[in-house]
């Protein structure tokens, strides 16, 4: 049976609209139209007049004011289980088939016996009104079943051995925290799943992954983004996979368009895999002779933080562009993930679920990239009063001043609000300044919100170019004789905190202090990287105040020996 889902479809539309629709188009169909609110279901009596639909009707046709969307619909109700037999370890993928998107779960067994018990107690059996369908299917690369030479247990791609034992075989590549998110036109998503989903299932299979495709996604859209979770060369197969079934598609169906790999990325990525002066673009392009052109900023949305990276050449020139393209994007995923785990060690309490600094309701990103919280950010410490406030000069450029304050000063209230913190523009230095002081006072974390919003604002409002990182400069002051603390014996402290935080840190010399005695120490670089400079150089000045008090305590302690009693009152 080939089963068709129409989607945006009009509360106004009834069964006899449809009738008149594939009657008109002349596409046959074996039963009644099933009206739904929002969509429908219809069978076709064959794979041709299915095609015919989608090609004919989706995205093209209209009825009663709204463009339907066409595609083949996966049964919901049969779900498979599917156990394949890993080396020693046995590994159970689960595939579930629903009419949105075919997704993938992995499941680890220890041996061959125990996925056979699965197999019995799970086939046939109901989970959320869908029927399981369990089946054992041996992996041919596995080994046979037994204990290795010297009766130790070996390790397979998603095993690790047992503590003290010595690993068989190559180290395993571990799932990537970052899915690859792709779009593809929507004319192929009925060739990409197959027929009663069987395409999808057997990429799954084959690449060890979990497919998400996102159909009711932008009804009527002429791309479907595709979410694919695996490890990076899990997911480059999918992708190579899912290009070659586009390119037969197309070719059989006649479609004289080329069809571009188009990758979708985090806009907080985009700038380091564009590199300085598009270096880093420039570099991938030569090296794998593609042509690779980013959607520009003005398309990002509160809703949408993602850019286009499209990529145009062979199909083997995209395959190599995307694992370089991905590989920059796993980079800065894992470096600011690194450098949100110190900060939430830093400032005791900081929420960064709040902060909106990745991707938070992203389809398909799942929980490697929405709602991040670094482990024991909020389990380790207990807030004891009140953290002490702080003062950050953040310089930003004079042209940008009007979008930081908004109409009628809204943008900078809201934003102050929000942080919890203090935040004016200081007047302009001369009528030819470039650049103007932005003064925060509040403590870390309303100083961590206010310059992650600041940073964001200017990326979004174009002061940076689409090829430029967001890199600022920011002014702290600290008690003059605590300067060589920064600094360190031979700048050996300030050379550990620019390595440790990548960002530029300098304590000019020949200061001569305020008149509350403090020097400035200027920091430059994009967010994280100033972030965690001021971070560990509030943490130096903090271990400063401590030694300072407890030499005033010993000082404050009385000698040893006899005292004198105090003189009575008359």
């Amino acid at each position: 049976m080939n089963k068709l889902y129409i989607g945006n479809v009009s509360a106004e539309a009834s069964e006899e609209d449809f009738e008149t629709i594939f009657e008109q188009w002349k596409i046959p169909h074996s039963g009644p139209f099933l009206v739904k609110t929002g969509y429908a279901f219809v069978d076709c009596p064959d794979e041709k007049a299915a095609m015919k639909a989608i090609d004919v009707l989706s995205g093209k046709v209209e009825l009663h004011g709204k463009v339907l969307e066409v595609e083949h619909s996966v049964p919901k109700r049969w779900s498979t289980f599917t156990v394949i037999v890993g080396f020693v370890l046995t590994l159970c993928i689960l595939t579930v088939n629903t009419d949105t998107e075919t997704a993938v779960v992995n499941v680890r067994y220890a041996t061959k016996d125990q996925a056979r018990l699965a197999m019995e107690k799970l086939n046939g059996s109901m989970m959320e009104n869908s029927t399981l369908k369990v089946s054992y299917i041996p992996d041919e690369t596995a080994t046979p079943e037994g204990p290795p030479a010297g009766g130790r247990r070996g390790f397979n791609a998603r095993g690790p051995p047992r503590s003290g034992s010595p690993g068989l075989g190559a180290r395993p590549k571990v799932q990537s925290d970052i899915p690859l998110r792709m779009l593809v036109p929507t004319q192929f998503v009925g060739a990409i799943i197959g027929k009663e989903g069987a395409t999808i299932r057997n990429i799954t299979k084959q690449t060890h992954s979990k497919i998400d495709i996102h159909r009711k996604e932008n009804a009527g859209a002429a791309e479907k983004p595709i979410t694919i979770h695996s490890t990076p060369d899990g997911c480059s197969n999918a992708c190579k996979t899912i290009m070659d079934i586009m390119q037969k598609e197309a070719l059989d169906t006649k479609f004289t368009e080329e069809i571009p790999l188009k990758i979708l990325a985090h806009n907080s990525f985009v700038g380091r895999l564009i590199g300085k002066e598009g270096r880093n673009l420039k570099k991938i392009e030569q090296e794998t002779g593609t042509k690779i052109t980013i959607s520009p900023l003005q398309d990002l949305t509160l809703y949408n933080p993602e850019r286009t990276i499209t990529v145009k050449g062979s199909i083997e020139a995209c395959a190599k562009a995307e694992e370089e393209v991905m590989k920059k994007i796993r980079e800065s995923y894992e470096s600011d993930m690194a450098a949100m785990n110190l900060q939430s060690n830093l400032i005791p309490g900081l929420n960064l679920n709040a902060l909106g600094l990745f991707p938070t309701t992203a389809p398909g990103m799942g929980p490697s990239m929405s709602s991040i919280t670094p482990p024991g950010a909020h389990a380790v410490y207990i807030q004891q009063g009140h953290p002490e406030s702080e003062t950050v000069h953040l310089f930003i450029p004079a042209l940008a001043v009007g979008a930081i304050i908004g109409k009628q000063g809204q943008h900078i209230k809201q934003l102050s609000h929000f942080a919890g913190a203090s935040i004016k523009i200081a007047p302009a230095e001369g009528m030819d300044a470039k650049q103007r002081m932005v003064i925060i006072v509040g403590p870390p974390e309303a100083q961590f919100k206010a310059q992650c919003r600041i940073f964001g604002k200017l990326k979004e409002e174009n002061f940076f170019g689409p090829k430029e990182e967001v890199k600022l400069e920011a002014h702290i002051k600290v008690p003059a004789f605590a300067a060589g603390r920064v600094i360190g014996k031979g700048g050996k402290t300030v050379n550990e905190l620019q390595n440790l935080t990548c960002a530029e840190v300098v304590v000019p010399r020949d200061q001569t202090p305020d008149e509350n005695d403090q020097v400035i120490v200027k920091i430059s670089g994009h967010f994280f990287a100033c972030q965690l400079a001021q971070r560990k150089i509030q943490e130096i000045l903090a271990q400063v105040r401590r030694q300072q008090q407890q030499q005033q305590q010993q000082q404050l302690k009385p000698t040893s020996g006899p005292q004198a009693p105090m003189p009575r009152r008359k």
